[in-house]
């Protein structure tokens, strides 16, 4: 036992906030509270958790995590979540580390000794897809995610979704499954024609079609189509999650590491959906941190399907030469074989952080600024 000495955080490159925490016998850990295009706000809950937590006996996850969320009366949502991610991933990497075992250890043990991954390719506005599928598929992936389209309007022309059945065409044609990411930009009038134009070419599963705060439109789509339906990374916690299970509208949950309260919340949420039949598949186009820790959870979680995984997409090149292969000292981790990395066996979360870079590339970091579509008319598009 330990109490927690300090709650440090760092803005990096290309658009990523990790945590660090130490306890009063220099034991550490990493957690990561990416919430992308928001960092400003994440820090300035983290602030307000730093004053609150330091003090605090760093073993008492649990504890932790209950007084963050349940003593703030106004609970949830993305930003006091991505702050207590990053807090909550932190602390188990610290315990774990203290302990000599890799974090899945401490939560039941391995299920599976490797992990099945995708990338992604195409971009915001998806184009010539083809030489990124063939190169994702000499890279070892055997399945990718890319937007469905560009922006559409509310009733759009037919053929703007002409070349999203096209691409995914190309794209199974190179010996890969793919996602289809509707990223909560198509309307209903456009979802269920994209959705049955893309039926007979059997895509791994189609993404947030609807915003998920059209539960109702889900649900009515869901019956609709026989792809699998997934969304998830724009809800954050059990308590958001519980409607679509118990519509039954959903095939695959994807809530993200970063953006739910981290691992004590994830876990939660993949035993509800389990009992509902559904499977997992964590949101992760975000850093290392995020993705060592969803690996760790897909080791021990029976109902995991499939982990992104953000390397070389397109928000990294965009920004410069960092990846998920930064920060970290042991790149070979991520190597893609047959569709697969293998299970991280080091302690904590199986990854060494390279603080050096981290606290060098922070002093200069600036912050991620949303994105966002305008159409022709000057109104305002879903991104």
């Amino acid at each position: 036992m330990g109490k927690i000495k300090s709650i440090e955080y760092f803005r990096v490159l290309p658009r990523w906030l990790f945590v660090k925490i130490t306890d009063e016998q220099d034991n550490y850990g990493w957690g990561e509270a990416t919430l992308e295009g928001h960092s400003q706000a994440v820090e300035g809950c983290l602030d307000a958790m730093i004053q609150r937590f330091v003090g605090y006996e760093a073993d008492n996850i649990e504890h932790i995590w209950q007084t963050a969320h349940r003593h703030s009366f106004y609970r949830g949502g993305p930003v006091l979540m991505s702050a207590l991610a990053g807090v909550d991933i932190a602390l188990w990497d610290l315990l774990s580390r203290r302990l000599g075992l890799p974090l899945h250890v401490l939560l039941g043990g391995a299920v599976r000794h490797k992990v099945k991954v995708y990338s992604w390719i195409g971009g915001d506005r998806p184009r010539d897809v083809e030489a990124e599928a063939k190169e994702r598929y000499a890279q070892g992936f055997r399945a990718v995610k890319m937007n469905a389209t560009g922006d559409v309007d509310w009733l759009d022309s037919p053929k703007a979704l002409e070349t999203s059945v096209e691409r995914c065409r190309i794209v199974k044609a190179v010996g890969l499954d793919v996602g289809l990411d509707f990223h909560g930009r198509l309307h209903k009038p456009m979802a269920k024609q994209l959705a049955k134009a893309l039926e007979p070419h059997c895509p791994l599963f189609i993404e947030e079609p609807l915003l998920s705060e059209h539960y109702e439109g889900i649900k009515q789509l869901s019956g609709f189509t026989t792809i699998p339906i997934a969304l998830g990374e724009r809800l954050y916690s059990r308590w958001d999650v519980k409607r679509f299970l118990h519509d039954t509208s959903i095939d695959i949950l994807q809530p993200d590491i970063s953006h739910c309260g981290g691992i004590s919340e994830i876990r939660r949420i993949a035993s509800m959906a389990e009992a509902y039949d559904v499977g997992l598949a964590p949101h992760c186009p975000l850093g290392p941190v995020a993705l060592a820790a969803c690996i760790q959870v897909a080791m021990c979680t029976p109902n995991f399907t499939i982990q992104e995984m953000g390397l070389t997409i397109h928000y990294n090149t965009e920004a410069g030469t960092y990846d998920i292969k930064n920060y970290i000292r042991d790149q070979s981790v991520w190597d893609v074989k047959e569709g697969y990395v293998e299970g991280l066996k080091g302690v904590g979360l199986g990854i060494e952080v390279d603080e050096e870079e981290v606290r060098k590339v922070a002093k200069t970091a600036g912050a991620w600024p949303p994105k966002g579509f305008v159409g022709p008319d000057g109104s305002i598009r879903e991104w």
